[in-house]
């Protein structure tokens, strides 16, 4: 895995997997279409099978855990396969359960005094989260001068069109979102369609101009 898990692609999807069954195609679609980080929600019943399924079939792809909310969850993720966590917030108790984990974690945060909180316990990687009702690109930016070691993975409501604005700002290193994953493909099962998605989401660079 590269140093950091911003730096692995541009986006990662956000997969909220409902059968099992469908989790290695899934995954081999995305990293087929240059998408090789995949966090997958612990929201469903089946995710941990899930992680545990890609981890084990698909070597191309970076399995991780998304919405890791306790300790429990973080161990039992890290057993299936899970490469990489992330968690919608933090507490100290979480942190730390991340932390001993041994494997590379981004909490979450929305406001200054979390990012700032995380930047005392020498956390500077967090996930920008819900990025969109949080205050979007405005709100990362302003960010940037005053704590310009933090960076952020935005998540929550980022698409195609908006994902270029938030990948051309200097403290951001990739977007996590789901519009390459959209539910009527998954349900259908059509992973021709998630792939040509997943390499149109793998053509956004970060640093890039916004469009």
């Amino acid at each position: 895995m590269s140093a950091s898990l911003l730096d692995l692609a541009p986006v990662v999807p956000v997969a909220v997997v409902p059968d099992a069954a469908d989790a290695v195609p899934l995954a081999r679609a995305l990293v087929a279409g240059g998408l090789p980080a995949i966090e997958v929600t612990l929201r469903t019943p089946v995710a941990l099978d899930a992680i545990r399924a890609i981890a084990g079939e698909v070597p191309d792809a970076v399995v991780g855990a998304g919405t890791v909310i306790t300790p429990e969850q973080v161990s039992r993720a890290v057993a299936a396969g899970a490469r990489f966590l992330v968690s919608p917030g933090w507490t100290d108790v979480l942190l730390e359960a991340m932390r001993a984990s041994g494997v590379p974690f981004l909490p979450g945060v929305s406001t200054t005094s979390e990012v700032v909180a995380l930047l005392e316990r020498g956390v500077t990687e967090m996930k920008f989260f819900p990025a969109r009702a949080a205050g979007g690109t405005a709100y990362l930016e302003a960010l940037a001068g005053p704590l310009p070691q933090a960076r952020f993975c935005p998540t929550g409501g980022i698409g195609l069109a908006s994902a270029p604005e938030y990948l051309a700002l200097p403290n951001v290193g990739c977007v996590g979102g789901t519009w390459m994953l959209p539910g009527d493909a998954v349900a259908a099962r059509d992973w021709a369609r998630i792939e040509s998605l997943a390499r149109e989401a793998a053509a956004l660079s970060a640093g890039a101009t916004c469009r």
